[in-house]
């Protein structure tokens, strides 16, 4: 029997493909191969119709009125309850709030300020920036001798000490797909006293999480990658339900007040999760990303995750065979590794090559100092987008495309 050809194979993976009724929910532009959904996802069409009912009914009629009616005041636990579904968590234990940035600074500080003997946060060496700045900001506010230690991944378990407050480290490397053993870190971290949070930005929606199982102390995540929630979309944290009495956030806010609308000008601390809220919830941006959330909701993890590994696949398969020669190298695991949602290329001449793509209507992105990645959405990806977005690479790298003096400027967002 002759083997099926790579069109034939294609052809079979998206018909076969579950979630292949998905694309349709979503509202992508004619002409363009998304391929970002890891740093903002698509617009949802869901999304559109919710956030003008927020606006016309809830707000435009309800008035003030909706902060009780329509349950404005309620949003940050009744969403963070829908995220605790896809993160392995009680729902009394996440609740949406602020940006990544500032949920990574309030815990990070109530970690410290529970593990007061200690002096080391403990993360690696390229993780995501606001991490380490967010490090670095609690340190200077703390004050003394603290301090942050980085570690390559491959040395961090040995560096986990009797000294260590905190191991913080992002789930699933922006860069590179790297994909850490949330349960192994989290036990060995324990076992010397430590705390452990985790960065889900790039891990929550894309692949399976159970943070209560791997007995997770503290996460954090953004709501704008692939949970679909619109550009600037909320954070979410959570705060393990054996820390709630033991850890307190570092910026009292009064919606983070035991009794906020008493009024009174002693802060008294919230119970249990509500103590990390802060200021006023941005109403709309929280029904996007409740949009988002509630549909995700509708798959099983299980599907999105065995997909987007077969999308990887695919690509680096292509990538392999049709980029040869032209000084391409993945970076990040090979084909079969435990890994992200995306898929990662070094280039020297990186930031042109992406340039070039997303004027063909190939969306990726570069982050420096030469990597081009791909995001793999298995909620409106198909397999034919992965094998034409890789002819298209192929031809700008063939012609030399990128040369052209226009994909040589650096635009303010990479």
């Amino acid at each position: 029997m002759t083997a099926p050809s790579l069109d034939e194979r294609i052809a079979a993976l998206d018909a076969a493909d579950p979630l292949a009724p998905f694309r349709e929910r979503f509202a992508l532009p004619d002409g363009v191969i998304y391929l970002d959904g890891n740093s903002l996802g698509a617009l949802p069409r869901q999304t559109a119709a919710r956030v003008n009912a927020v606006m016309a009914e809830e707000w435009g009629t309800g008035l003030i009125r909706s902060w009780n009616s329509a349950d404005w005041i309620g949003a940050p636990r009744r969403v963070g309850g829908k995220i605790a579904r896809l993160i392995g968590a009680k729902s009394h234990e996440v609740v949406v709030a602020d940006s990544t940035s500032v949920n990574l600074f309030k815990l990070i500080v109530a970690a410290l300020q529970a593990q007061p003997a200690r002096r080391v946060v403990l993360s690696e060496p390229g993780n995501f920036p606001t991490d380490l700045y967010m490090v670095e900001s609690a340190l200077r506010t703390l004050g003394g001798d603290r301090r942050l230690q980085l570690a390559p991944r491959e040395q961090l378990l040995a560096q986990i000490t009797d000294d260590t407050a905190l191991v913080l480290l992002t789930h699933v490397h922006y860069k590179t797909a790297e994909r850490y053993d949330m349960a192994e870190i989290t036990a060995a971290a324990h076992a010397k006293g430590a705390l452990v949070l985790w960065d889900l930005s790039h891990s929550v929606g894309a692949v399976p999480l159970e943070l209560n199982a791997a007995r997770a102390d503290f996460a954090v995540g953004c709501g704008y990658k692939f949970l679909n929630g619109g550009p600037g979309a909320p954070a979410f944290l959570y705060v393990a339900e054996r820390h709630h009495d033991r850890v307190q956030s570092p910026l009292g806010g009064w919606m983070g007040h035991a009794r906020p609308f008493a009024f009174v000008d002693q802060y008294e601390v919230g119970a249990g999760i509500d103590r990390f809220l802060c200021g006023t919830p941005p109403v709309l941006a929280v029904a996007a990303l409740e949009s988002g959330v509630d549909l995700h909701l509708e798959v099983p993890m299980a599907q999105v995750e065995a997909k987007s590994r077969a999308l990887a696949a695919l690509f680096m398969e292509l990538v392999a065979v049709r980029c040869h020669g032209f000084g391409v190298e993945l970076v990040g695991p090979a084909a079969g590794a435990p890994r992200g949602s995306h898929v990662s290329f070094r280039h020297p001449e990186g930031y042109a090559v992406m340039q070039a793509l997303i004027a063909r209507g190939v969306i990726g992105d570069f982050r420096a100092p030469d990597i081009m990645r791909f995001g793999l959405t298995p909620l409106y990806l198909r397999f034919a987008d992965i094998a034409a977005a890789v002819d298209v690479l192929a031809e700008i790298l063939r012609t030399e495309a990128w040369r052209a003096p226009e994909y040589q400027v650096r635009q303010a967002v990479t």
